[in-house]
């Protein structure tokens, strides 16, 4: 597994412990433990920490983006795993450096999290999602082209 997908994964499973907790837990003593636990020497903290941290800023405004894109979805009703890889997904798609993240390449990662770790249809509605905010943001990196 590529280091930066380790890293969204160990980003993801914090971001899961954490909503699963009502947000009532400290985010950033879940991520070092989640990294220590299932990523000893991973070497990249720095990525993981922004990943979670940004989620964490942003998180009312990414909750926002999910309802208005996926309305027949209400946020409570969404599989916790779904949720946070569309919070992740949609933080690195939306407020990522694209010089780091292309917006294919957080649409793709995004999807890929859903596979792994969600259920049968997670990547095809992340994938419906994620392409529908990239839509609406006017398909930046087709205009880089």
């Amino acid at each position: 597994m590529a280091a930066r997908q380790l890293g969204r994964g160990i980003a993801l499973q914090a971001l899961y412990e954490w909503d699963f907790y009502n947000r009532e837990i400290d985010l950033k003593t879940l991520t070092e433990r989640n990294m220590s636990e299932f990523a000893p020497g991973y070497t990249d903290q720095k990525f993981v920490f922004g990943l979670v941290e940004g989620v964490e800023s942003k998180i009312e405004k990414l909750d926002e983006i999910i309802s208005t894109s996926a309305p027949e979805w209400p946020l409570e009703k969404l599989s916790p795993i779904d949720r946070n890889v569309l919070r992740l997904g949609l933080y690195e798609l939306l407020y990522a450096d694209r010089a780091e993240v292309p917006p294919r390449v957080a649409i793709n990662e995004a999807i890929e999290l859903a596979k792994t770790y969600g259920g049968l249809n997670s990547g095809k509605f992340i994938n419906g999602v994620m392409g529908t905010v990239y839509r609406e943001m006017g398909e930046p990196d087709k205009r880089e082209e």
